[in-house]
């Protein structure tokens, strides 16, 4: 247990904010949530956390890190090491490691930048983050035809890292109705005991209701 106050800076809306705070509610690790909308992101104080400006960022007493998938893997390392969340095998650590990265390429590039385009107004390409991400679900969803999670037969950092995005894809005009399997996925996770969900946002025009 952490004997210093741990502090996580982002938004209530942010996925890569909240995949951290599902690590450390499973974890049961006290922690103060910090809002650091954009222009507090913009601000000399905030620069000094993070020079480029981006959320998560998390202190823990004298140590402060930036990137969701750095801060969950520290998080393990320091108070779980023994825990099913990042196994210590080198295959089970590996399986973890490729979907980490699925969540920083395909996820980010997918779900994750449609959401922003549509719900922020994000000047980006959305056919192109829609081409992604139907990509990535037809992925994820052959994968978990004959599994309950991503990277274990427990929840790792591979769940909580995809978790988010995928389960907010609608926001985004991107239909989960199409996956079954992928949204059995996500009631598993959304069934831990430790799990807070992210506010919803208005789902686009583009998607029906019954498709998402």
């Amino acid at each position: 247990m952490s004997s210093t106050e741990i502090v996580l800076y982002g938004t209530a809306l942010s996925g890569h904010a909240h995949r951290v705070e599902l690590l450390l509610r499973a974890l049961g690790l006290p922690y103060r949530f910090e809002p650091a909308p954009a222009e507090v992101r913009q601000s000399a104080a905030f620069r000094r956390l993070n020079p480029l400006g981006q959320i998560p960022v998390l202190q823990d007493g004298e140590l402060t890190l930036a990137d969701s998938s750095a801060i969950m893997v520290y998080l393990v390392k320091r108070y779980a090491p023994d825990s099913v969340w990042l196994p210590v095998d080198p295959v089970g650590a590996a399986h973890v490691q490729r979907w980490l990265s699925i969540a920083a390429r395909e996820v980010m590039h997918g779900p994750s930048i449609a959401r922003l385009i549509t719900q922020f107004g994000l000047n980006d390409d959305k056919a192109r983050a829609k081409r992604i991400a139907a990509r990535l679900l037809a992925f994820m969803e052959e994968h978990l035809a004959e599994r309950d999670y991503l990277a274990a037969v427990d929840p790792t950092l591979a769940d909580l890292a995809c978790y988010s995005y995928v389960a907010h894809a609608p926001e985004g005009g991107i239909p989960l109705s199409p996956y079954p399997a992928v949204r059995r996925w996500l009631a598993r996770v959304e069934a831990l005991s430790f799990f807070k969900p992210i506010p919803p946002s208005p789902l686009p025009a583009e998607l029906d209701d019954d498709a998402a």
